[in-house]
């Protein structure tokens, strides 16, 4: 045990998040997401949603300060009418965590899943929101 570390943070997440360097993403993901199928490395945290999978990550993980957005999510698809609430949740989160966040970037469906195959990491969680996949920019400690 270490302090000052979240508990929801394996020993697995901890050296994926201190080998990534500047400008290298990582996916959070809901559980409908490709997750194996996508990941150059894949972290599980089954059983966890993804809410506090990115408040834990960010009280570690620095935000890329120099993009428009540092923080990605995967746009709804046209014609699809479902609700996504968790955004606010997500939007809530990292304005708490005192990163510079402005807006979410939205990417589309098949974007989203190439930009995930070149991610650093994917996150595995047991979210069952819909369209509640997320990347994360990482920056630089000042």
């Amino acid at each position: 045990m270490l302090k000052g570390i979240p508990n929801i943070i394996t020993p697995e997440l901890l050296k994926i998040l201190m080998e990534m360097g500047h400008g290298d993403e990582i996916v959070i993901a809901d559980g409908n997401f490709p997750a194996a199928s996508m990941a150059q490395r894949l972290v599980r945290l089954d059983g966890h949603d993804v809410p506090p999978v990115l408040e834990a990550i960010l009280k570690l993980f620095p935000l890329d300060i120099y993009v428009d957005s540092p923080a990605a999510l995967m746009g709804v698809v046209p014609g699809d009418t479902v609700e996504t609430p968790i955004w606010d949740t997500y939007r809530e989160i990292i304005k708490a965590s005192g990163e510079k966040f402005e807006d979410f970037e939205s990417v589309e469906r098949f974007a989203f899943y190439e930009r995930a195959k070149k991610a650093y990491a994917v996150i595995a969680t047991s979210e069952s929101a819909l369209y509640a996949n997320i990347i994360l920019k990482k920056g630089v400690i000042a």
